[in-house]
């Protein structure tokens, strides 16, 4: 592990540094939650836990501050988990291994987890100053936001006494965020019958390896492929050729564009060295087809031996249709914001398991109706294919409020700290503060960064030029407000 501490601004790297050792997915959270409390009782701050994992510590305003309102500084606990598949890691167990890379700090094979340590990182650097002038200071940290917002849908009551926030969770610096996507998930159940695997056939696994991924908002509207897509369309293509499904798998997480996926299908033997050339063709067009997007696209089919069972035709025929068949990617762009992206779908994942297969899929948009529909037409497509459909409860968008005092204050303290105008705008990507403005509609917020890229993915990498600005911009607005 490369040591960060010596990375300016010192202060705020030692944080990360730290954090990064505490194992944190999504849902398990109780080592970082202990860090966090620990923590807090080691500077002699006040902290408050509430019922849902949530915890907030509290720093007392510094002299001449005690008159201004609390200022609240918001990040999440919780990392997306994903690496490589030749990578042995273990997230609940292991520490992050870090490296400096020409100007960025990446992990060995897995995601980095400065989606949100970073912003943790900069929230606790805040509350352990002895030099930084502000007010009354409240770090929220909440959990499981990358599976699902638990905590700020179960954000305690009490818990928030600021009039102003400032969400730690955004990725470019040198801009401001000030609205964000809603979001909902669409998840489909098929319950195949499976027959013995028959006679007569050869059987093969397809692999599609070494897609960019990313964040299923940040990055949709990039043109990248979608993993479980690519496996699709094959078997869809080899639709007449009569073959067998023994198994699709695909993907992990909802919120993630899936790098990996692979199958493991039978043709009749007669029929093999045709499917090989067809699928050797498909390989050389998909490559074709994205090769400004996808570089690395990786397909490979090898023959196995030893499958014992596989789908029922009806089955394998409907699950093929609704993964070909269902929207993906970017759905409408914003007529109200410039270049963002309005709706989109992400086909996340496919899994086979004891009690059936499992396709999840995430919709967002900035438009409450839209996303509706967007989560309709998906649903649609599944239902039509015989899948059970369930609807997660979604979360809210967040409404951008260009007359914002906060966002006013960081505009100024940007341009008079760099020299340049900051550019403020919505993102698709969905953040956390439409649910705390639902629960304290008198919230002021604004969202913003380092530059962080990769996202959801091992190729996660945080630029360290951006973090010194971004330590700079928060001591500036906190100290303004």
């Amino acid at each position: 592990m490369t040591d960060l501490t010596k990375l300016a601004p010192c202060e705020v790297w030692t944080e990360f540094e730290a954090i990064t050792r505490v194992p944190r997915p999504s849902k398990k959270e109780e080592k970082i939650r202990d860090y966090l409390v620990g923590w807090a009782k080691e500077h002699g701050l006040e902290y408050r836990c509430d019922a849902t994992g949530n915890v907030v510590i509290r720093k007392p305003a510094t002299t001449g501050y005690e008159g201004r309102p609390t200022v609240i500084l918001q990040s999440h606990m919780d990392m997306v988990c994903e690496k490589n598949s030749d990578v042995a890691f273990d997230f609940e167990h292991d520490a992050i291994r870090t490296r400096i890379d020409d100007g960025w700090v990446r992990a060995e094979g897995t995601t980095l987890g400065a989606d949100d340590g970073i912003g943790m990182a900069a929230a606790l650097a805040m509350l352990a100053s002895a030099t930084v002038a502000h007010p009354a200071l409240e770090a929220l940290f909440t959990v499981d936001e990358e599976t699902g917002l638990t905590g700020a849908f179960g954000l305690g009551e009490g818990m928030l006494t600021g009039k102003y926030l400032i969400n730690l969770d955004s990725e470019d610096e040198g801009e401001l965020f000030i609205g964000c996507a809603g979001g909902v998930d669409t998840v489909a159940k098929f319950s195949p019958m499976v027959t013995p695997a028959p006679d007569g056939f050869e059987y093969f696994r397809i692999d599609v390896k070494g897609l960019a991924g990313g964040h299923s908002g940040d990055d949709i509207e990039k043109g990248r492929a979608n993993s479980n897509k690519l496996v699709a369309r094959l078997l869809y293509e080899l639709l007449p050729y009569g073959p067998v499904l023994n198994r699709f798998d695909g993907g992990n997480l909802r919120n993630a564009i899936p790098r990996e996926a692979f199958a493991v299908f039978g043709v009749p033997a007669e029929t093999a060295g045709d499917v090989c050339e067809r699928c050797r063709a498909f390989a050389v067009e998909i490559v074709e087809e994205f090769k400004y997007t996808e570089p690395n696209l990786q397909m490979t089919l090898n023959k196995i031996e030893g499958v014992e069972w596989v789908l029922d035709p009806v089955t394998m025929q409907s699950l093929v249709g609704a993964l070909v068949g269902l929207p993906n990617g970017v759905l409408a762009m914003s007529h109200a914001v410039e270049g963002l992206v309005e709706t989109s779908s992400n086909l996340a994942s496919v899994k086979f398991g004891a009690e059936g297969i499992v396709v999840t899929t995430s919709q967002r948009s900035s438009v409450e109706s839209a996303k509706r529909y967007a989560a309709q037409t998906v649903e649609a497509v599944l239902r039509l294919s015989g899948a059970e459909v369930a609807h997660s409860d979604g979360y809210p968008g967040w409404s951008p409020d260009p007359d914002s005092y906060l966002l006013h204050v960081t505009e100024q303290c940007y341009e008079r700290l760099f020299a340049v105008k900051p550019k403020v705008r919505a993102i698709h990507a969905g953040l956390e503060c439409g649910l705390f403005l639902e629960k304290y509609p008198e919230l002021d917020m604004v969202s913003f960064g380092p530059t962080l890229r990769g996202v959801h993915s091992p190729d996660e990498r945080l630029e360290i030029a951006t973090v010194q600005k971004f330590w700079d911009l928060l001591c500036a607005v906190v100290g303004s407000l």
